[in-house]
């Protein structure tokens, strides 16, 4: 009889919703909108899946606010922001599902502490992920006609929008295009920006089972699909947390390309504060110890090794770019990963390393110069998984084991990360261990994998493999055994093939492959990758990591054939800068960015020092990404 009445409930739950929210999908569909085309409905839910994919209601609640600001108010009908607040409703049991309002006091006036409460004439857009078997025929049908990507394994978004009635009716109707390309966007960005939220265990009160976030506020460029390009390529998305956070509250003001710029007959001389015995300047590139090195006094981003070149360079490049280079400087403090204990600052590795215990030991061998002399991936190796980690004690590296209790709606399937913290602590390691500045090149390969690509993700659900060409590796060679990571995390879904290209693939190690764990295998091939391509299996995905496209003239061939073939691509570069400069390049090879620039969650947390540059630089700091 418990059982019976289980399975009743059950049911009755997904035919009239639970939870919080207002219930299920009133029964809308896009294709009633007027003037939408079918492509952008397609686009929509693309969107709306790759959302889900990166699950924010595992640490949303409904009452945590966000506020929107989609492009300017005048880009818009009524001359302001349609909805310029959003809450996630379902992180906490019943339907999943999220509500934007037209303003905070709205979202306030209608989250009570169980449930949302109608309030008269209080109007709100809802997008509701409903299993496809509770869905109205109209939108089933819809469904099948265009294909439409499914949101995890049987959802797919519901959108109308709601207004609460003074009788405690709800009426809906169906969301006007401009209401749906206010949602595209607020979509897109959030799917970026939500893995960067950093918990606040400082601020929250003791007693709350709430998570408290940190104050937050991020812009990232969302590209319009060509279907509504009319509405130009690219909008400026900025979220915010608490939802009037602005720049200013950060402790820095808003980003700005140009900064008034000094005299230019003064230069002020700013000596270097840096254990680093030597440093390039920027102009001639002539190597200038720490202690005669001097940088700009405006910026302070950029190392000279006199005036000369300092006044020069201003003339031909740094008057154009210095007000950028300041707003980069300060966004240094937002950069920083400030959950590990151990020291994150590697100015002299050898230093950093020994004060860690690991110098010349196992994988960390490759991140200082000692072994320079050995070539990439033929450092001796000694014995188990213990040697491979230098010697670390046994509870701070992973293990080679399952992660255990890990199913999402009662099945096995890939475990979706946000950031450090979170994988930290699945793997209850402690927060002094240095692992995440290795695991940073496995991890991040990972969350392009199953957060930012969606064709690769939805054939590791499917159970099926992933082919990923992985261009240029070179450390990466030496740490394998660190990339054994993914299979556990894949937890029993699908397999991973790594392609390895790259001229520093040794010659005996050319040809070969290495089944590194049970769902994870790589193969390693030395060459230029354009001459390569051709001989390897065809990829779904294609990564390349601290690539340094601005310093390598071989990646013309290489963009021209990722150009051609159409095939998702993701970068990373170790700072903005770095990222400034890949921008021009992937303009010169004719290739639009459609993965804007963000940091990436699974960077590592060690800052570098630069050589000719005090900017902020951390081993796969940034993402971007062409034909996404």
């Amino acid at each position: 009889m418990d059982l019976h009445l289980k399975s009743l409930f059950g049911r009755f739950q997904e035919q009239f919703g639970s939870g919080p929210g207002l219930g299920p999908g009133s029964g809308t569909c896009l294709m009633k909108v007027e003037g939408i085309a079918p492509n952008f409905i397609k686009s929509i839910y693309k969107a709306c899946a790759a959302l889900y994919r990166t699950d924010p209601w595992r640490r949303l609640r409904p009452a945590h606010f966000f506020g929107i600001r989609v492009g300017k108010d005048s880009d818009w009908s009524s001359k302001k922001q349609p909805f310029p607040c959003v809450q996630f409703i379902g992180g906490d049991g019943g339907d999943v599902s999220f509500y934007l309002f037209r303003s905070e006091n709205d979202a306030r006036k209608m989250t009570g502490s169980r449930e949302t409460i109608c309030v008269p004439n209080v109007e709100l857009l809802r997008v509701t992920y409903e299993p496809e078997s509770l869905m109205f025929p109209s939108n089933r049908k819809m469904i099948k006609t265009l294909s439409l990507e499914v949101s995890g394994t049987d959802r797919f978004p519901v959108i109308d929008v709601a207004r609460c009635m003074s009788s405690g009716v709800l009426r809906f109707r169906h969301p006007t295009l401009e209401e749906l390309r206010f949602v595209y966007a607020f979509v897109k960005a959030m799917s970026l920006v939500h893995p960067l939220l950093q918990e606040d265990k400082e601020g929250a009160p003791k007693w709350s089972k709430l998570m408290y976030f940190e104050p937050f506020i991020e812009t990232v460029d969302v590209q319009w699909p060509p279907e509504i390009g009319k509405f130009h390529d690219l909008v400026a998305v900025t979220i915010s947390h608490p939802p009037g956070q602005s720049y200013g509250e950060k402790g820095r003001s808003a980003p700005t390309k140009y900064a008034e710029r000094p005299r230019e007959e003064t230069f002020v001389d700013v000596r270097i504060n840096t254990n680093s015995n030597l440093r390039k300047c920027i102009m001639c590139e002539k190597e200038v110890h720490v202690e005669q090195a001097f940088s700009c006094g405006q910026c302070l981003a950029v190392v000279y090794c006199d005036s000369h070149c300092q006044k020069q360079h201003w003339k031909e490049t740094h008057k154009s770019m210095c007000g950028l280079y300041k707003a980069m400087m300060e966004r240094e403090e937002e950069l920083v990963i400030k959950i590990f204990v151990f020291p994150c600052s590697a100015e002299q590795p050898c230093k950093w390393l020994e004060s860690l215990g690991v110098h010349q030991k196992g994988m960390w061998r490759r991140k200082c110069n000692c072994y320079s002399h050995c070539p990439f991936g033929l450092l001796p190796v000694k014995g188990g998984l213990w040697d491979s980690w230098g010697g670390l004690d046994d509870n701070e590296y992973p293990r080679d084991s399952p992660f255990h209790n890990h199913l999402r709606d009662g099945i096995s399937s890939p475990i979706l990360l946000s950031g450090w913290s979170e994988y930290y602590s699945l793997r209850s390691l402690p927060l002094s261990s240095p692992v995440a500045d290795i695991l940073s090149h496995p991890l991040t390969v990972y969350y392009i994998l199953t957060a930012l690509n969606i064709s690769s993700k939805n054939l590791l659900l499917k159970g099926k493999e992933v082919i990923l060409h992985y261009l240029g590796p070179e450390g990466e060679l030496d740490w394998l055994p660190a990339f054994a990571e993914i299979s556990h995390l894949l937890n029993g879904s699908g397999n991973i093939h790594i392609v390895m290209v790259g001229p520093e693939v040794p010659t005996n190690l050319s040809g070969t492959t290495s089944g590194i764990s049970s769902r994870v295998r790589v193969n390693l091939v030395r060459g230029i990758y354009q001459e390569e391509a051709t001989y390897l299996p065809s990829p779904h995905v294609i990564v390349a990591l601290n690539c340094g496209l601005d310093s390598h003239m071989s990646w013309g061939g290489a963009l021209e054939l990722i150009k051609s073939s159409s095939v998702p691509a993701f970068f990373t570069e170790q700072s903005e800068i770095s990222c400034g400069n890949a921008k021009q390049v992937f303009r010169g090879a004719g290739l639009h960015i459609t993965h804007p620039v963000t940091p990436n969650p699974f960077r590592s947390p060690v800052k570098m020092q630069g050589t000719s540059s005090n900017l902020p630089s951390y081993s796969n700091g940034f993402i971007l990404g062409v034909n996404t």
